[in-house]
């Protein structure tokens, strides 16, 4: 009957290999801030959980199969630093998903299945060297990368696009204002972070965010902006 779990902040390298079989009723896991070097396959059975905060870990992937966790809403794998370099394609399948924050990885290519999340509301990518999307496409919001991803999923089926810039497409979306989006007289709720670290309320103590700020980790040069 367990519905939250939370490991942060200890020395475990792996969990159980049959956790996703047996805490069903699971919604919140947490396990920031250890030595996991994997995240056991079965999790992609829990299909009750909401959020899965796994940062600050050692963690090389991610499980496939993640679009069975149909119900996830927040996803943070971010400060898995030289370890995690990909994410799978199921990621772009999470329909639930409101939250996502790889940062501080060594991703370089986001998944075209991306461009699907259509509940997606916050993304965090800053600490990466990212070369797709391109950096003209990140400024422009969050609206334009699904956008790109979106074009670039489908781009098989199309012959070749003449040479062209994505700012003067994209710029119609107007979302980005400097390092964090602000709210729109329209509504607007969807928002791209591009340099300033948000941890997620509740799932770590506040006293150690500090300990594992970007600003003592990395130098200035090595910060994605603008």
């Amino acid at each position: 009957s367990l519905e939250e779990l939370n490991a942060n902040f200890n020395k475990l390298t792996k969990l159980p290999e049959t956790i996703g079989f047996e805490l069903i009723n699971l919604k919140k896991l947490a396990v920031n801030s250890n030595k996991l070097i994997f995240l056991p396959r079965s999790i992609t059975h829990l299909t009750s959980l909401r959020v899965l905060d796994a940062r600050l870990n050692c963690l090389r992937a991610l499980p496939e199969d993640l679009e069975n966790l149909i119900n996830l809403q927040i996803l943070n794998v971010s400060q898995n630093f030289q370890y995690l370099q990909n994410l799978p394609y199921s990621i772009g399948l999470l329909i639930s998903l409101l939250e996502l924050d790889v940062s501080y990885n060594k991703i370089t290519t986001l998944p075209d299945s991306m461009g699907c999340m259509k509940k997606l509301q916050k993304l965090s990518v800053e600490g990466n060297p990212l070369v797709s999307p391109p950096a003209e496409v990140f400024e422009q919001g969050l609206h334009a990368v699904k956008g790109y991803l979106s074009e670039k999923m489908n781009g098989g089926h199309k012959s070749p696009p003449k040479k062209k810039s994505w700012v003067g497409k994209l710029v119609k979306y107007g979302t980005f204002s400097g390092y964090t989006l602000r709210g729109t007289s329209n509504g607007e709720r969807e928002g791209f972070f591009i340099s300033e670290y948000r941890s997620i309320d509740g799932l770590a103590s506040p006293r150690h965010i500090g300990m594992f700020s970007p600003r003592r980790l990395f130098s200035p040069g090595r910060y994605f902006t603008r």
